[in-house]
């Protein structure tokens, strides 16, 4: 004879992303090609660090900029020992989204996508910084000389979309995976 007991609560595990994140791990080579070859043709074309060509004026160009801090140049004039911090940086986080887009639940497709975008531009900026020393950024919103944003990349694009995502998921779709899997 079976005994029941009416207040047993039934938890699932979630199913992880497993081998299926090599999609994400693809979504985020595509952006680190798209990120090396815009780089790569800008700095070609414009060649002189600083030489601008405006697009739509008043408020974009395409300008060469070396940024030899992080984000909005943060630590650029601290002597060079930043290039291998900030490299470093980059690697360890890249390995841990390697190993993290593995182990989310496959539900989390959101998340997922973040993830992937911000591997992409944060392996592309490694890859810069330990190439030539600093990152090469070429995009730059301004209104005419009164606001200039700090020119940036298509690297920085992924990683700005991908934490978008990763905080919508945060915010609003994680309490809501985790509440379907109990």
């Amino acid at each position: 004879m079976t005994q029941n007991t009416p207040n047993t609560q039934h938890t699932s595990k979630p199913k992880l992303n497993g081998k299926s994140a090599f999609i994400y791990y693809i979504i985020g080579l595509i952006v680190l090609i798209f990120d090396q070859v815009s780089k790569i043709g800008f700095q070609n074309w414009l060649k002189v660090e600083y030489t601008s060509v405006p697009v739509i004026e008043p408020f974009f160009n395409w300008t060469l900029a070396y940024n030899r801090g992080a984000a909005f140049s943060f630590l650029a004039n601290q002597g060079g020992w930043q290039k291998y911090f900030f490299a470093l940086l980059g690697i360890a986080v890249s390995a841990f989204i390697v190993y993290y887009l593995r182990k989310i639940p496959k539900s989390a497709k959101v998340l997922a996508l973040g993830l992937a975008l911000v591997l992409g531009g944060a392996i592309g900026n490694v890859i810069d910084r330990l190439l030539y020393g600093y990152v090469i950024d070429f995009i730059h919103i301004h209104w005419y000389d009164v606001w200039h944003y700090p020119v940036f990349n298509v690297a920085d694009i992924g990683i700005s979309i991908g934490m978008v995502l990763v905080l919508f998921d945060m915010l609003f779709l994680e309490k809501r995976r985790n509440q379907t899997t109990i």
